[in-house]
C-alpha cells in the first residue's frame, strides 16, 4: 500500500516513521507543511494522484489548546477544514483516511465512567470544538475512514508532559501537579504500531468508524508525574498534588477523559498495554537516543 502521513514531524508522525522503517511491504510517504499543504484542496488531490495513495494517516493538528482560544481561524482551518479536504480526496480515490482525534471532544461534561465512542460529545474550548468538527467533516464525506480518538500523547520526541516532567524533576526540589484531571497517557509508539497493524493487515475493511485508543488503566496528571520521576530516578524532587483552580486557564480541561478501548480491542484483536509499561519503554528508549 501507498500511505501518505501528514504531520510527519510531530510525535505520532515520528513514531510512525520508526514503525515503517522495519516494513518493506508498504510504502509510507511522510509529509509536513513544507511538503504538503493539507489546507489546499488542489495540493492534496495532486499528492494523492502523484503518490497513488491508498491511504492517508492524518497526524496533523493545531494542538496548542491555550493559543487556540485566541486563534480560532487557524485552529479551525487545520483541525476542521483540512480533515474534510483529506476525506474528499480519499472518497474520490476510494482510499482510506485514518484521522487522529482527541478526548477533548468530551471535555465540557464530567463523567465517572470511561467514555465510549457513542457517548454524546461536549467539546471543551476551541481545540475540542474544531477537532469535533473535523470528525464530522470526515464522516460527512462518505469516504472509508477510521477516526481514532486518543489522549495525553507522549513520546521521546517533541514537547510533551513526560519530557517536561523529566526536566523539572531533575532541576527543582519540588513540583505541584494537578490531581483533579484524570485520564490515560498514550505512548505514541504504541498508537503508531496499532495503526500500522490495522492498515497493513487491512483489518479496517468492513469496520470503518470511530474508535478510542489510549494506554490501559487510569491516572491523574499527579500520578503520571510521580511515575515519571520515580522510574527515572529523580527521587530528590517532591511532587505535591494540587487542584486545577490553582492554575487559571483560558480552557476548561477535561476533568475525566478516560477512553473506553473495548471496541478497538474486540474489532482488531490488538492488545493495549498498561500505561506504566509503555512509560517504562519510552524512558528506556530515551537513554538510547
Amino acid at each position: 500500500m501507498n500511505i501518505i502521513v501528514t504531520g510527519a514531524g510531530g510525535q505520532l508522525g515520528t513514531a510512525l516513521r520508526r514503525v515503517a522503517s522495519s516494513d518493506a511491504a508498504d510504502r509510507y510517504i511522510f509529509t509536513d507543511v513544507a511538503e504538503l499543504d493539507i489546507t489546499s484542496r488542489e495540493a492534496v488531490f495532486s499528492a494523492v494522484r502523484r503518490e497513488k495513495a491508498d491511504a492517508i494517516v492524518n497526524c496533523a493538528a493545531y494542538t496548542n489548546v491555550e493559543k487556540a482560544e485566541d486563534d480560532y481561524e487557524a485552529a479551525s482551518l487545520l483541525n476542521a477544514t483540512a480533515p474534510g479536504i483529506l476525506a474528499e480526496a480519499m472518497q474520490a480515490s476510494g482510499g482510506l483516511l485514518v484521522h487522529i482525534s482527541t478526548d477533548y471532544v468530551f471535555g465540557k461534561d464530567s463523567f465517572n465512567t470511561p467514555c465510549t465512542e457513542d457517548r454524546p460529545c461536549a467539546p471543551s474550548g476551541v481545540y475540542g470544538l474544531t477537532k469535533l468538527r473535523g470528525e464530522q467533516a470526515v464522516q460527512a464525506s462518505g469516504c472509508r475512514h477510521l477516526i481514532i480518538r486518543t489522549s495525553w500523547l507522549y513520546s521521546e520526541y517533541g514537547n510533551n508532559f513526560v519530557k517536561t516532567m523529566l526536566r523539572l524533576s531533575a532541576e527543582k526540589p519540588s513540583l505541584n501537579v494537578v490531581f483533579d484531571q484524570v485520564g490515560t497517557p498514550t505512548y505514541a509508539l504504541d498508537l503508531a504500531r496499532a495503526i500500522h497493524t490495522v492498515i497493513h493487515g487491512r483489518l479496517y475493511e468492513g469496520h470503518e468508524g470511530i474508535y478510542h485508543y489510549s494506554g490501559e488503566g487510569v491516572c491523574s496528571w499527579y500520578d503520571f508525574a510521580e511515575a515519571i520521576a520515580s522510574m527515572s530516578g529523580h527521587t530528590g524532587c517532591e511532587i505535591h498534588p494540587c487542584r486545577s483552580a490553582e492554575y487559571p486557564s483560558k480552557v476548561e480541561r477535561p476533568a475525566y477523559s478516560v477512553l473506553d478501548k473495548t471496541k478497538f480491542k474486540k474489532t482488531f484483536g490488538i492488545p493495549v498495554r498498561y500505561w506504566r509499561d509503555s512509560l517504562s519503554e519510552c524512558l528506556s528508549n530515551m537513554t538510547e537516543i
